[in-house]
């Protein structure tokens, strides 16, 4: 008898908090149409509108939208009408308390008394039957109950298909984004290593200016210099981003909800970036060029930010 190998577990991806989808279904006599309209939120925001009367399905359409949206602006258009053709109901009573109050506004004046019917049924609440109406019976209400909640499940189905190509698409913008701040922080770590011999020759040059051509001692030149490199030492700050981006990568890669994971990590990135920018002082190139670095990858930090945000 062949081993049973268990099925490999289905890989989550990246999502938008961007999309619109609308489903149409006839079921149980019911035609239904479901429109979803979704942008970016910080938490799920959901806003539902429901025919008049259909407020009993509230909680249970709401639920099916928890399950399956967990961040984002959600606004739901729900529309039920009968199916087939509904018997019409004229409402005797209010068309006759209509004619009597139009006979009384008529008395004592010379206009014709005659009355246009099409005009009396179209009064509201004379006719009834137009709209969808909830049914009375129990066991019809599930059934439209049913086919709201299947209605809504195909439109979520459609907007997490629209998501999921959006989320795609922004996660191929971050990984080009993340490649690019990688090589930029390589390059900041090779140029940080020639910083220490710059800044001895730097303060070797400002001593000589202030004591006149005096001869300086050649170890305490080395420590000062060993002291100032060390305040603008910036190899811990690389480190940490170097971190900071595997782990945004290793979040990518697994997908899922990650939206606010992500927004925490840039945070801590461009902590780093600017730490860099204040401990790189000087005007010797190595610096200049550590500094142009250092902003062209907060300026990347940013741009991620902006994507980030649309992300669940």
């Amino acid at each position: 008898m062949s081993e049973k190998h268990p099925a490999p577990a289905k890989r989550l991806e990246c999502l938008s908090m961007t999309g619109y989808a609308q489903a149409r279904l006839e079921q149980h006599g019911w035609a239904v149409r479901v429109t979803v309209k979704s942008v970016n939120h910080r938490f799920l925001d959901l806003k539902m509108r429901l025919p008049e009367g259909f407020d009993l399905y509230d909680l249970r359409l709401r639920q099916i939208v928890r399950e399956r949206i967990h961040r984002g602006h959600l606004e739901l258009f729900v529309n039920a009408e009968p199916g087939t053709a509904a018997p019409l109901q004229v409402n005797k009573e209010l068309a006759q308390a209509y004619l009597r109050a139009a006979e009384s506004l008529l008395q004592g004046t010379s206009a014709a008394a005659n009355v246009d019917v099409v005009s009396l049924l179209r009064l509201p609440g004379v006719i009834a039957g137009l709209n969808g109406a909830v049914p009375e019976a129990i066991e019809d209400q599930e059934k439209l109950g049913q086919a709201l909640e299947a209605c809504l499940r195909e439109a979520l189905t459609k907007l997490d298909e629209m998501r999921r190509t959006e989320g795609k698409h922004l996660v191929a913008e971050l990984r080009e984004r993340l490649a690019r701040i990688t090589d930029q922080v390589d390059q900041v770590r090779g140029l940080a290593a020639t910083l220490r011999p710059a800044f001895a020759r730097r303060l070797e040059a400002r001593l000589k200016e202030l004591l006149g051509g005096t001869s300086i001692d050649p170890a305490r030149l080395a420590q000062e210099s060993a002291l100032l490199a060390e305040r603008s030492d910036i190899s811990e700050e690389l480190d940490r981003l170097r971190s900071h981006l595997q782990q945004f990568t290793k979040l990518v890669d697994g997908a899922g909800e990650l939206g606010k994971k992500l927004d925490f990590l840039l945070q801590e990135m461009h902590r780093e970036a600017n730490t860099m920018l204040s401990k790189t002082p000087g005007v010797e190139s190595e610096a200049l060029a550590i500094t142009g670095l250092a902003l062209e990858i907060k300026a990347e930090i940013e741009k991620l930010r902006e994507q980030v945000q649309n992300i669940e």
